[in-house]
């Protein structure tokens, strides 16, 4: 039986900041995110990482994706990537990112990168020689569920947040039965590949590895728009670089991303409300608890 992600716990994890910390204290997240087509899910996926707390945020992308993301947060640094012909980031850019991705806290790889063969490359390539804890999301988790096994970073930790039709392609199953099995089926997934797991969906799972299940009760129907994910995967991975243990990383990510939204809703209503509304309850709700 899932145990509540409760408020409480979630801010006994979030510690405050200490008073002598620097940059450096709160992680270096690398992101490989975005192409042409899904530009906003590099800047949603960035903002969220920052609005998280995560020290450095480094974007490996496309020059379009850049001009796109520049303007929005410009706390960000950017390793400017080449297009393939599909406008997403091209295979040969890989042992590029990889150099850049060691020494880094966390990787993040997958919002808008395109559904393509490169994305498929690139995380066969990066995740097993990234050096550091792993985040896949969207086009990563797609690309991941076409290989023959699931790639994982060597000797640190891999969470997959992927939505239902995401989890059905990587378990092999329809969305159905990810549906009407949704905490056995997360347990057994992520303890068989030594994994977190995050169910999205009506009552969001985080599964361990050591079979640990967790439901969220925060969040509400207007998350349910293009974006809302982007935001949760860079909120994930900054918690994640901050060097929270990583279910509780994505415990708290999920939590706070509900609870924001929330918030966002009684103040814009579920119908109105846009995914990059939240970045401004999340950030009254983390001060009015001295994060």
């Amino acid at each position: 039986m899932a145990k509540e992600i409760t408020a409480q716990r979630v801010f006994e994890v979030l510690t405050p900041r200490r008073p002598d910390s620097h940059k450096g204290s709160y992680g270096r997240l690398m992101c490989v995110v975005g192409s042409s087509r899904y530009r906003g899910a590099a800047a949603l996926a960035a903002e969220g990482a920052l609005r998280g707390g995560a020290g450095l945020v480094s974007l490996a992308c496309t020059e379009p994706v850049i001009a796109g993301v520049q303007g929005r947060c410009p706390e960000c640094t950017f390793l400017p990537c080449k297009e393939n012909t599909e406008g997403g980031i091209g295979i040969k850019n890989g042992p590029m990112i990889l150099e850049n991705t060691r020494g880094c806290s966390a990787l993040l790889m997958g919002p808008g990168l395109g559904n393509t063969q490169d994305t498929r490359e690139l995380v066969e390539l990066l995740v097993p020689g990234a050096g550091c804890p792993v985040v896949l999301d969207a086009d990563a988790l797609n690309a991941a569920a076409q290989l023959d096994d699931l790639p994982k970073p060597v000797g640190f930790p891999l969470i997959l947040t992927p939505h239902p039709g995401e989890m059905a392609r990587l378990c092999g199953l329809t969305v159905a039965e990810i549906e009407a099995g949704r905490e056995s089926i997360a347990a057994s997934f992520a303890r068989a590949q030594g994994c977190v797991v995050v169910l999205k969906g009506h009552r969001t799972l985080v599964a361990g590895p050591d079979g640990q299940v967790w439901k969220n009760t925060t969040g509400n129907p207007g998350l349910a728009r293009g974006g809302s994910g982007d935001i949760l995967a860079g909120l994930t991975a900054a918690l994640l670089a901050q060097g929270l243990d990583p279910l509780w990383a994505a415990c708290c990510a999920v939590w706070l991303h509900g609870a924001a939204a929330d918030r966002c809703a009684a103040r814009l209503s579920q119908q109105a409300m846009l995914p990059h509304d939240i970045f401004a309850d999340l950030a009254r709700l983390l001060a009015e608890n001295g994060r």
